[in-house]
This record gives C-alpha cells, sequence and structure tokens, in this order.
C-alpha cells in the first residue's frame, strides 16, 4: 500500500500555562471555612450566644471572602502567565494507519 507523501503542515500556536479557577476558588473557600472555625471557637466570645450559631454566620461570611480571594488570587496569575506566554511552531504529523472506526 502506497501513501502519497504530503507536506506536513505548519503551524504557530501560543503556549501559556493558565491556572484552573474552580481549585482556586475552592481553596479560598475551605481556607475561610479555617479561619471562621478558628474565630468561633478559638476566641472567647459572649456565653449568650451558641458557637455553633456563631460559627454558621462566620462561616458564610468567610468562605465568600475566601471563594472571592481565591479568584482574585486565579485572575493575577492568569494575566502573569499572558505576559510569560511563548510562541511555538507545531507540525501535523499524517497518520500512518487509517483510522478503521471505533476500537473497543
Amino acid at each position: 500500500m502506497a501513501f502519497e507523501q504530503t507536506p506536513a503542515e505548519r503551524r504557530e500556536v501560543t503556549v501559556r500555562r493558565a491556572p484552573k479557577y474552580v481549585p482556586f476558588l475552592i481553596a479560598g473557600a475551605l481556607a475561610g471555612i479555617v479561619a471562621a472555625a478558628v474565630v468561633a471557637y478559638a476566641a472567647p466570645g459572649d456565653s449568650t450566644f451558641d458557637p455553633g450559631a456563631v460559627f454558621g454566620f462566620f462561616l458564610i461570611m468567610f468562605a465568600a471572602v475566601g471563594a472571592i480571594l481565591g479568584a482574585a488570587l486565579a485572575l493575577v496569575l492568569d494575566r502573569r502567565s499572558v505576559r510569560r506566554q511563548e510562541r511555538a511552531v507545531v507540525e501535523a504529523v499524517p497518520d500512518s494507519e487509517t483510522d478503521t472506526g471505533p476500537q473497543d
């Protein structure tokens, strides 16, 4: 079986390492939850408030602030990766075998 030699297709692409936003949001929210637990249970508080209720109040507030700070950090790192992007030239390599369909 003879294959025709076709010239390889060359393209110039941009390569950069961009952060994934969801892990940053989750990490920020988890840091906020830890901070809420420290504030609610480590600090001496008023005896009229239940520590669980105080934790719940701070949990919502600190988790939201932590998620926002995590998103801001991801945006800063994303902007930084845009500045450090590099150009590369890639070539398409033709398949040596023809595809016969999905293989199990």
